[in-house]
């Protein structure tokens, strides 16, 4: 197996072909089937729970509420253990349960939980920043749930700061200043398999079946809110149908995990489209950035100020902040910088991770107001971004990780695919931006290779298959270190009981971590297999002998934390991603066509070049769907209006640029197996700031507020522009 050839899809048949079972399609005996009851408001005080009449209805086993959990009551989080299992007091947001009905069928639930009477009082909500920051807002999160904290009687929940230089200094020097804010929207991840959690006792423990890309840290949620050791939960993860962040940590996991061991029966509970709405989102932002530049368009120095949108709980939303505002400046050298960002707490569904994490919402800000600077100076957009650029080994973050590539490749590789140097056609604008994300900061994984009797193979990997490939890359690894065809390879995942530990599935880390514990785990059968003079994996037969067997390799890659770093670590790599677009607008609707999306990425090495097209053009789809389209809209009293497929838009096939193209960038230069980088990521980050310079070039006005639906383009184009400073 030769790495870098497009191997087929290990596992991919059973996702065509329907064999593939994910957790909706699982049923055990005796299961009950739950529905979750909710209020239609965004805030409300609880003053009873009733279950009598949905008790009464046939075929209805049981309903809880926070009077049938411990008290007090069990909070979980992946940084702060802020969230109850069920809504306790108090609604926090549109969708948050105040009870769950268990019923032998989901026709029956469904009925029960419309019967369960709650009496609430409606509260004032918090559901924009600005309402968020007033000084008379209402407190999100109860100050007493944040003993020692300056900011305990805020709705900011942390705030972040990263600076070097002399900002005063710097800013003294500057020939322009562009200042500008800039808003990204609420969107949802809109994976295809909604989220689906399943629980039953096991002997004196319990299973959990969940659609999660972190299983190991969903046991260990589990096992802290039912005070169980790690040896009794057991989590049983099938491939999601999607994720892209959003099914990361725990969210019904533990309520089921009550319910399953009260009632002593398994639970099911299986969300549809529109609940999988009011579950996970990204976080949405308003950013304003003032961009210094001296007269031949050298950078002097950044400032932004980052107020983002979290939601009602932390889940992972803070990290998110911290980890894609730390690296907002971009790929460039600054002389001076500084980022403020904000998570802010409000009455809106959790926010949590999304692909890009964090990054897609600065970068729209920063590379759009660096176009801004571009224009205001009459220099080419690929000129002032190419002057600043920085080098391999510039140390454009003072205290990070130093550029870890030859940028300038990607950047001059998609000027060309674009044809940036060419005469435009009539009517067409043209666009490019740049994005940079730090890789993993930390990492730990674990893998095992056993190499049976016959010359075949078995790779165990606690990573997850989220839609990258990970199966695929990991089967083409071993294959590759052993000898083998590919066939003979198979991959286990998604059993905390069967495979070993891995830190997590995100940050675009699996063929670099894993896929790094994978190759020493084959090499480790190497070796064993020339300690007993046996040089091929197909000759196994004679290094085991009569008695047979299997050798057994095991594979470790960490990455150690660094606790004086701002991040807890320095980035393992950069993804690093030039975006450019040629597109028109039609001025009469405000529609935009894009004629040609270019996405090239700097990957170290591709492992499986098809595998790598379908990651960046997905990540760049996506990226159109949050410049184009996407938003959540709410009414007045904090209640999503377009949940579901009907009324909130993605993009479709009749939405996609009429050419797409993607590239790469291999330099060999990656920490991963033979030099890869990870990736995936990438083609997302700039989509939005590359489209709205290429819209600035075809029309003359800048547009700062996501989507660049036809309804907003149409307006700005009549009003010139919409500033928001």
């Amino acid at each position: 197996m030769t790495i870098g050839e497009s191997a087929p899809r290990v596992g991919g048949r059973g996702r065509v072909n329907g064999e593939q079972q994910y957790v909706a399609d699982i049923h055990l005996p005796n299961e009950l089937h739950v529905t979750l009851v909710t209020l239609p408001v965004a805030r409300a005080r609880i003053q009873s729970v009733d279950p009598t009449r949905a008790l009464n209805l046939p075929g209805v086993a049981a309903v809880f509420s926070a009077a049938d959990l411990p008290r007090p009551m069990p909070r979980f989080g992946p940084q702060f253990d802020d969230r109850p299992v069920i809504a306790i007091d108090e609604v926090k947001y549109h969708g948050d349960p105040v009870a769950a009905v268990a019923a032998e069928s989901k026709d029956a639930a469904e009925e029960a939980a419309a019967l369960v009477d709650v009496d609430f009082e409606e509260l004032p909500a918090v559901t924009t920043i600005d309402v968020a920051l007033a000084q008379d807002a209402p407190l999100v999160q109860d100050s007493s749930r944040r003993p020692g904290d300056p900011l305990a009687n805020t709705n900011v929940l942390r705030q972040h700061l990263i600076e070097w230089g002399d900002l005063e200094s710097e800013s003294a020097r500057a020939h322009l200043v562009v200042e500008h804010s800039y808003r990204f929207p609420m969107v949802t991840q809109f994976a295809i398999e909604p989220h689906a959690f399943m629980a039953a006792p096991d002997s004196d423990g319990v299973t959990v079946w969940s659609s999660i890309q972190h299983p190991y840290w969903l046991q260990r949620i589990i096992a802290k809110v039912l005070g169980l050791p790690l040896s009794k939960v057991r989590i049983i993860a099938p491939d999601p149908g999607g994720a892209f962040g959003g099914k990361q940590h725990a969210k019904y996991e533990p309520l089921l995990a009550f319910m399953a061991l009260k009632a002593q029966r398994p639970m099911r509970l299986v969300l549809s489209l529109e609940e999988s709405f009011l579950a996970a989102r990204r976080t949405s932002t308003e950013i304003r950035v003032r961009t210094g530049v001296a007269r031949d368009g050298t950078f002097v120095f950044q400032d932004i100020d980052a107020n983002y949108l979290i939601g009602a709980y932390a889940d992972i939303a803070d990290r998110v902040v911290g980890k894609g505002s730390y690296i907002g400046n971009g790929p460039y050298n600054w002389p001076a910088a500084r980022i403020n960002a904000r998570s802010i707490l409000s009455h809106t569904v959790p926010s949590t991770a999304m692909r890009g994490f964090g990054n897609p919402q600065i970068n729209w800000a920063v590379e759009s107001n660096i176009t801004e600077a571009a224009i205001e100076l009459g220099l080419d957009q690929v000129d002032i971004r190419m002057r600043n650029l920085a080098n391999r080994d510039d140390a454009f973050i003072p205290f990070d990780t130093p550029a870890d590539g030859d940028w300038a490749d990607s950047v001059n590789r998609a000027v060309e695919l674009i044809g940036w140097n060419e005469p435009k056609p009539a009517g067409r604008g043209r666009g490019i931006a740049l994005g940079i994300k730090s890789g993993p900061t930390t990492g730990l994984s674990y893998s095992m290779v056993r190499l049976l009797a016959d010359g075949s193979a078995v790779v165990y990997a606690g990573t997850q298959d989220i839609g990258q490939g990970a199966r695929t890359i990991f089967a083409q690894i071993c294959a590759n270190e052993l000898g083998l065809p590919i066939e003979r390879v198979s991959v286990v995942m998604g059993d905390t009981a069967v495979v070993p530990y891995d830190q997590q599935t995100s940050a675009s880390r699996s063929t670099v971590l894993m896929g790094n514990a994978v190759l020493r785990a084959a090499q480790d059968v190497k070796a064993k297999l020339a300690d007993r003079g046996v040089d091929s994996a197909l000759d196994v037969r004679d290094a085991l002998g009569r008695l047979g067997g299997e050798i057994v390799g095991l594979g470790e890659a960490r990455k150690e934390a660094d606790p004086n770093h701002p991040l807890g670590g320095s980035a393992a790599f950069f993804e690093f991603n030039a975006t450019a677009v040629e597109l028109s607008v039609d001025e009469e609707t405000g529609d935009i066509t894009i004629h040609r999306h270019v996405a090239v990425s700097d990957v170290g090495k591709s492992l499986n070049k098809l595998q790598v097209q379908m990651q960046d053009e997905g990540a760049a789809i996506m990226g159109l769907g949050h410049t184009l389209m996407e938003q959540y809209i709410w009414d007045e009293d904090g209640r999503i209006r377009n949940l579901g497929a009907i009324d909130y838009r993605i993009p479709t096939s009749m939405d996609l640029p009429q050419e797409m193209i993607s590239d790469t960038i291999e330099n060999e230069d990656g920490p991963g197996p033979y030099g890869a980088k990870g990736m995936s990521e990438g083609a997302v980050l700039a989509a939005a700031s590359a489209v709205a310079a290429a819209v600035r070039d075809a029309t003359g006005v800048a547009i700062r507020d996501l989507p660049l639906s036809p309804e907003n383009v149409w307006r700005a184009l009549r009003d010139g522009g919409r500033a928001t400073d």
